[in-house]
């Protein structure tokens, strides 16, 4: 383990709250994760009620900055949209609410861009150079861009209009199970076609899918032909806790 002192990073979904100290340096956690269900009306104040009780657990990592994704478009800490989290959140000073909360610095991102960072620095990109796209692949379609080890904060790729259509709407996992796609013509008549565009637009050296169906990874990235590299996320359900500490420096 690194000497210094271990972070606190906490992730903020649509369904569940996870939080756990991590070792910068390395990725890795030094105490159990701790996860609360979110709250089903959750509004700032009732996910706020939650993050200090996750935080309250972890004094080892007491008075240091705090890194907290979310499941939005955040600038400057402000969120800007909320899919899966109760509507007013929007336009929400969510850096300023926890940091009064919990009497230390934060820094908000959105969860994918956390997911990026911490598969850049230690899961599936971490040995890549260059332009590196992260997308997850669940009911949509997120996405997020380092490049050279930096965050480009706050891409919707997903919701790119391809064929008339937006993105996600055809090729996301959700979007495959509504449509009662097998993996192979998913990937051949969705995917390809988005990954494509893809590259054509932004060129990236290595593109790494996230999301819960990338544990199904070898049953529809093998029929991708693409010209980058294409691999799945290797850090998983840790990933956005890794991200948010790696966020705050």
């Amino acid at each position: 383990m690194s000497e210094r002192r271990p972070r606190l990073g906490i992730d903020i979904g649509g369904s569940g709250i996870k939080g756990a100290p991590v070792d910068p340096d390395t990725g890795a956690f030094l105490a159990e994760r701790v996860r609360y269900a979110t709250p089903a009306h959750s509004t700032p104040r009732a996910v706020a009620e939650v993050v200090g009780e996750i935080a309250g657990h972890f004094p080892e990592a007491a008075g240091g900055p705090v890194g907290i994704t979310f499941p939005g478009v955040v600038q400057n800490g402000v969120v800007r949209t909320a899919a899966n989290v109760d509507r007013s959140w929007v336009d929400t000073d969510a850096a300023t609410l926890f940091s009064r909360l919990l009497e230390r610095p934060v820094r908000m991102l959105n969860d994918a861009d956390a997911a990026a960072l911490a598969e850049a620095h230690h899961g599936a990109a971490r040995t890549t150079s260059g332009v590196v796209l992260l997308t997850t692949l669940g009911t949509g379609i997120g996405t997020a861009l380092v490049v050279d080890g930096r965050l480009i904060p706050n891409t919707e790729f997903g919701h790119l209009e391809i064929d008339g259509h937006d993105a996600e709407t055809r090729a996301s996992s959700g979007a495959r199970n509504r449509d009662g796609l097998s993996y192979r013509a998913w990937a051949t008549e969705r995917l390809q076609r988005y990954y494509r565009m893809m590259e054509d637009l932004l060129w990236p050296d290595l593109i790494v899918v996230g999301g819960g169906v990338s544990r199904k990874a070898s049953e529809f990235l093998p029929y991708l032909e693409l010209r980058t590299p294409i691999v799945p996320a290797q850090l998983r359900n840790t990933a956005g806790i890794i991200g948010a500490v790696l966020a705050v420096g």
